[in-house]
């Protein structure tokens, strides 16, 4: 039996054209609810190596919790969106979120967005946020990275041993394609460039006035509780922290339940005109 008031959602894939990519987007829609046009939009930015495939079913899970509509999109490189040819900037949160980001929420028509963002996907929220402080409604940050951290360096040192000696290849393949090796590539190259030793978004993050969640697994392999608690001492606006034992670097599937229980309690929260 089919409940007959569960939330009805539409999904649509597009392929939508900002600056010089075509990004490939998913779209969650609800149906005959007219009060979800009021509600924000959540935007899910994806982690370094990830894609719109990667976060299987949980942004619909979670735009069903909370009423909202939703957008995931795979970022330049990703996916199912157009490659990349360049070099990656030692720069390219800032042109992920002022370039791409930004592009892509005015292509989308999005005015009250709600950055939902996972790892490399939440320092990029981070830093939209502080580009544009007045512009969205709320940040959940999910495994960000605000500083270079020893276990970050050797996380991703590991995983490059994993890509060269296991299946992590043929993994990455199924949702990236020929462009596989170039997103490790970058993401792994990046992060390990000695120039890049020093990098910190500490600055920027004071200029994040909108409410943030800070959301980190204990046993991630690429960050410590240092990370949250600089997000936590270092934003403008309100802050909450959802810490979780017996968790790792993917909290929304490895504890999935709290996780969205957390998250839409903190969306119905920021989307308050209290």
């Amino acid at each position: 039996m089919t409940d007959s008031n569960a939330p009805r959602i539409m999904e649509k894939s597009m392929h939508v054209t900002v600056h010089d990519a075509g990004l490939y987007v998913k779209l969650y829609a609800h149906i005959s609810d007219d009060a979800a046009e009021a509600r924000p939009t959540l935007v899910f930015m994806h982690e370094a190596l990830g894609s719109v495939g990667q976060w299987k079913s949980f942004p619909y899970e979670l735009c069903r919790a909370s009423g909202c509509d939703g957008i995931v999109y795979d970022r330049k490189g990703h996916g199912k969106s157009t490659p990349v040819t360049e070099a990656r900037s030692l720069d390219f949160y800032r042109e992920e979120s002022s370039v791409y980001l930004a592009g892509l929420l005015d292509a989308m028509r999005v005015r009250r967005p709600l950055l939902v963002g996972h790892s490399d996907g939440a320092t990029i929220a981070l830093m939209h946020a502080s580009l544009f402080p007045e512009q969205c409604v709320g940040i959940i940050s999910e495994a960000a990275h605000v500083v270079i951290e020893d276990v970050t360096v050797q996380g991703i040192r590991e995983a490059r041993e994993m890509y060269a000696r296991t299946d992590l290849r043929e993994k990455l393949m199924r949702y990236h394609g020929e462009k596989t090796d170039a997103v490790f590539t970058a993401w792994a190259d990046t992060w390990l460039d000695p120039a890049l030793a020093e990098w910190d978004m500490l600055d920027a993050l004071a200029r994040v006035r909108r409410p943030v969640l800070i959301v980190q697994g204990e046993e991630d392999q690429y960050g410590s509780r240092r990370q949250v608690d600089l997000i936590d001492q270092h934003v403008a606006g309100s802050s909450e922290i959802l810490w979780l034992e017996n968790c790792g670097h993917v909290p929304h599937l490895q504890a999935r339940p709290r996780v969205l229980r957390a998250m839409t309690d903190f969306i119905r929260r920021a989307s308050s005109p209290a």
